[in-house]
């Protein structure tokens, strides 16, 4: 099936969007001009007003990507029928499968490993979240964006082939791995990145805002670079004269700006205060929303607001599993930063290119770090230890030597090597999953 025809079949099938109160097309605004010393602009391609362009030039639009059209065979062999030992995990849009594609199932494909998401007929998503996706994934192009390889539209299946980021969500690092705990360094880099991949989508040719920032929705690849994901509740921003667009209220409880949830009007500065909740979670460790916490300390944004603007409070807000292994000048500034992103006013918070200025410096303030324990490996690879470097199985050995008398608090690992221990296989194990592939029948 060629990209034409799948595109004409999925956006006849349903996939007309329907305007949502308040968001009046409007001319598309200049292309934001490059700054002082900037890179060359990436590829920022136009997504004004795409729900109202015939089927013929939407699709006409989207051959001008290199997004693949695969059919449901191909995803099949790419994910070995999509069996349970592919199995990634499962979210509001529906399973996901890791699989392989290369030159052998279709001519011209890099060989790459792929993260294959199923679309549950049954979930909380639908098709308009699948074709939000197509779009604003195949025209969109960043390093703080996942890739999107292709889709697969046949019948009533609706599959999206991503990048596969091997590093999973940031949510799994930060509540779900119990052993080892992200260094403050890994810590502020996944920020910075994930504040970059926003400030591109809200100075696109036509913003677009994200309208779901939140940490499992920030995907890390082998060198923890952050890329954004799950483009189904981005909306294009408002432009001309517009202030704001008006759509129904969605998102995720504990991320979504508090002027959102009360009148609907959306803004890139939502997403400046979605950031915020993240930007806490990453120097606290803790999550949006904590149901098993007393009182106010449920809501993170509630219980930290009294410790971001005082440096001597510092110490009892931050993470406890980094040990105090962290730039307390870092780690203020970045505080005053959530600080600003969380102002109930949405006027009085920064941009998000604001952010990344404050930010990105700060990668650069390790002097004040406290000098953490020395692990001396015995043995192992040659060369390692005249290096003073550990490798990866020392360092394994190491976590599971100490984790067994932590009785179940986390470890600082002062290493990136900890997400591909055998502790992330183990915990990988131990996730519920599905006893039998979904079915890939044809609904009458």
């Amino acid at each position: 099936m060629g990209l034409r025809e799948s595109l004409l079949g999925c956006f006849g099938a349903g996939g007309g969007d329907q305007q949502e109160q308040g968001h009046e097309p409007a001319a598309a605004r200049p292309a934001a001009s490059r700054r002082p010393g900037g890179k060359p602009t990436l590829r920022r391609l136009s997504t004004a007003n795409l729900r109202s362009l015939s089927l013929q030039d939407l699709s006409r639009k989207l051959e001008t990507t290199k997004l693949h059209a695969f059919t449901l065979d191909e995803l099949r062999a790419a994910t070995r029928n999509f069996s349970a030992a592919n199995f990634l995990g499962e979210g509001g849009f529906g399973p996901v499968y890791k699989g392989f594609v290369d030159g052998r199932l279709r001519p011209g494909l890099q060989p790459q490993h792929v993260a294959v998401k199923y679309l549950d007929s049954d979930g909380v998503q639908g098709h308009r979240e699948w074709l939000a996706e197509v779009v604003y994934l195949g025209m969109l192009s960043h390093p703080h964006l996942v890739e999107l390889v292709g889709f697969c539209n046949q019948d009533d299946h609706r599959m999206l082939v991503y990048e596969y980021m091997p590093r999973q969500s940031l949510e799994n690092h930060l509540f779900k791995n119990l052993l080892a705990s992200l260094p403050w360094s890994t810590r502020l880099k996944i920020a910075v990145g994930a504040a970059k991949g926003l400030a591109f989508l809200h100075e696109a040719e036509t913003p677009v805002i994200y309208r779901d920032f939140k940490a499992s929705n920030i995907l890390l690849d082998s060198d923890y670079t952050a890329k954004l994901s799950d483009f189904g509740l981005a909306k294009e921003g408002p432009q001309g004269d517009a202030t704001h667009v008006t759509t129904r209220v969605m998102g995720t409880h504990g991320y979504a700006a508090p002027e959102y949830i009360l009148t609907g009007h959306l803004t890139a500065r939502s997403d400046v205060y979605s950031f915020g909740v993240v930007l806490l979670e990453l120097l606290t460790g803790r999550r949006s929303v904590d149901k098993s916490r007393r009182g106010r300390e449920q809501s993170l944004v509630d219980w930290a607001r009294p410790y971001l603007r005082r440096a001597d409070r510092l110490h009892r807000f931050m993470d406890p599993g980094l040990e105090a292994q962290y730039s307390p000048r870092a780690a203020e500034a970045a505080a005053k930063v959530a600080h600003q992103c969380l102002q109930s006013v949405p006027k009085a918070r920064p941009t998000m290119r604001d952010v990344v200025d404050a930010l990105q410096p700060l990668l650069a303030l390790d002097d004040d770090v406290p000098i953490g324990p020395f692990v001396f490996t015995v043995g192992g690879a040659a060369g390692a230890e005249a290096d003073g470097v550990a490798v990866a199985d020392d360092v394994d050995d190491q976590v599971d030597a100490e984790a067994g008398g932590r009785q179940g608090s986390k470890m600082h690992v002062m290493s990136a090597v900890h997400a591909e221990s055998p502790l992330r296989s183990r915990y990988a194990s131990a996730v519920k999953r599905p006893e039998s592939p979904p079915t890939l029948m044809s609904r009458a």
